[in-house]
């Protein structure tokens, strides 16, 4: 594929992400694809490296603690060869009344017209507060 190709492939995997469409997003992905998440697992359980069915599980779990899906906005997209690096934003607001507001970085690898690999930088001590943290009162 080409490099243009490899970014609407990666593009296309956010907005279907923001359509609550995991099921096209996870099609998107080859059988044996990772998806890895910066951070300390004993911190940020959802932090490590998942596979095409685990982050599926993780997408459904996430959805079903929003009101509303988590809006995901691609700000820039570079490529070079087999490689797709994106600058991504997100909005959600939780069932408990927390708001996620997350700034990305991915790196994503793409093979044979799939999704071979993603890489996943965010601000972990965010997604503790918001997801992880016990409720006060």
């Amino acid at each position: 594929m080409s490099t243009e190709q490899n970014k609407a492939l990666a593009q296309e995997l956010f907005a279907r992400l923001t359509a609550s469409d995991f099921a096209g997003a996870l099609g998107l992905m080859a059988d044996d694809a990772t998806w890895w998440i910066a951070g300390r697992k004993e911190r940020t359980p959802t932090s490590g490296l998942h596979s095409k069915e685990s982050i599926g599980r993780l997408f459904h779990a996430m959805a079903n603690a929003l009101v509303g899906g988590l809006k995901m906005t691609v700000l820039s997209c570079i490529a070079e060869a087999d490689r797709v690096a994106l600058e991504v934003v997100s909005r959600g607001d939780l069932k408990n009344g927390r708001q996620y507001r997350q700034e990305y970085h991915l790196l994503v690898q793409v093979r044979d017209g799939k999704i071979q690999s993603v890489r996943e930088y965010l601000d972990t001590g965010h997604v503790f507060d918001t997801w992880f943290a016990p409720q006060a009162g």
